[in-house]
């Protein structure tokens, strides 16, 4: 295993991960011209300069059907397996959807791929909200409730595989998955196991997060927002023994640029070009899922046309501005509890490296400083640009 980069020493740092661009489109709905690419000689680039300048997660997307623009879709886990295999640190999460996934599939595939990589691998559940790929794949549509419920057993049941005895192997009996003294071998190189990811805003979600994932993966919000769902979900995870075991990661889309009045515009540029008919093609979409529960409370529920020009809604994260602007704004972040940022850029091809050289060195002096950890401090300092508007 190689050695952490000179930035990530201190244990009690904020991780930094970003968006793997292995679909079309870029990260906004938008017609701006972007430089980013989809293939995978761009993608090893992005990952071999992500890995330089001290982020350690990157996370890849699923998706078996274009929607919002993005005609093409290369498939995730092979992605990340060749990801992982170009660099040397990062780690990479490999999204999945149970349905046209199963746990022993990807219990298996996995843990190859886990002694493969020296243990770099890491997996984020989706339940899924697209009806239309489902339909398209010849898989079940199940309800709201229903999908986050098989996701539930789906983290249980690779949580089992990869930690049960040798000698007795993994029996379980549930309402979509049943194994009975299934025995893997061989195991994962990381223990317990390799990280299990999900997310979603909803109350199923934030159960799921609670019970059996060990990252809660939380779209962009306002102040009040952020600090209520890390309240929820801790205290959920409180009631079942596991207040200790959940992380908390957080979606932002970064534009920094030399002056907030410069980063403000391109904002404006990449919203005022947006795509409308895959924005309103994804609107419809996506009401099966936040809009879809009994609380009207979850994914993209309140998300405004603007929004939705990043997909999951990176844009109320209001990391738009000056390095400076958005390292302070990094740290309120981390003093709400928040473990790993998830970044996404308009750029990738330049933008990774001036997150890497110009911001997250300024976040690690800031948290050498002892900065991130006093809540009401940061909030008097930086809180304001995120009160609901």
């Amino acid at each position: 295993m190689a050695q952490p980069h000179e930035l990530n020493t201190d244990p009690d740092r904020l991780l930094f991960a970003y968006w793997v661009p292995n679909v079309s489109g870029g990260l906004v709905v938008s017609k701006i011209p972007q430089n980013t690419s989809s293939s995978l000689k761009s993608n090893l680039t992005y990952a071999r300069t992500a890995e330089q300048h001290g982020f350690e997660y990157a996370l890849t997307q699923i998706r078996f059907t274009a929607l919002y623009g993005a005609a093409e879709q290369h498939e995730s886990v092979s992605f990340s397996q060749a990801l992982l295999h170009g660099t040397e640190r990062l780690k990479v999460i490999a999204a999945i959807l149970p349905g046209p996934w199963t746990p022993a599939v990807v219990a298996k595939q996995l843990a190859s791929i886990d002694n493969y990589t020296d243990g770099r691998i890491a997996v984020n559940i989706v339940s899924g909200w697209f009806k239309g790929e489902f339909h398209a794949i010849g898989e079940w549509w199940l309800d709201h409730a229903e999908r986050y419920r098989r996701s539930n057993e789906f983290m249980r049941c690779l949580r089992g595989i990869w930690t049960a005895p040798e000698d007795e192997g993994f029996t379980f009996s549930g309402d979509f998955y049943r194994f009975k003294n299934y025995k893997l071998a061989p195991k994962p190189v990381q223990k317990p196991h390799p990280p299990i990811f999900q997310g979603g805003n909803s109350e199923d979600a934030r159960v799921n997060g609670a019970e059996v994932a060990d990252w809660y993966f939380m779209n962009g919000n306002d102040l009040e927002g952020f600090r209520a769902q890390i309240q929820d979900v801790k205290a959920r995870a409180a009631k079942v023994g596991r207040e200790e075991h959940v992380k908390f990661a957080v979606n932002g889309f970064v534009i920094v640029r030399d002056t907030e009045e410069e980063a403000i515009r391109v904002l404006q540029e990449i919203q005022g070009k947006a795509d409308q008919g895959a924005i309103e093609a994804f609107a419809q979409e996506v009401k099966n899922a936040g809009q879809s529960t009994k609380e009207k409370q979850g994914m993209w529920a309140t998300s405004t046309f603007n929004d939705l020009v990043q997909y999951n809604d990176g844009f109320k994260t209001k990391l738009v501005g000056t390095k400076e602007q958005v390292a302070e704004r990094i740290v309120l972040l981390k003093a709400l509890g928040v473990n790993l940022l998830l970044t996404a850029f308009l750029h990738y091809d330049q933008e990774v490296e001036q997150f890497g050289k110009e911001v997250l060195p300024l976040v690690r002096k800031l948290e050498a400083e002892g900065r991130g950890k006093d809540v009401a401090y940061e909030i008097e300092r930086t809180g304001e640009v995120y009160q609901k508007r």
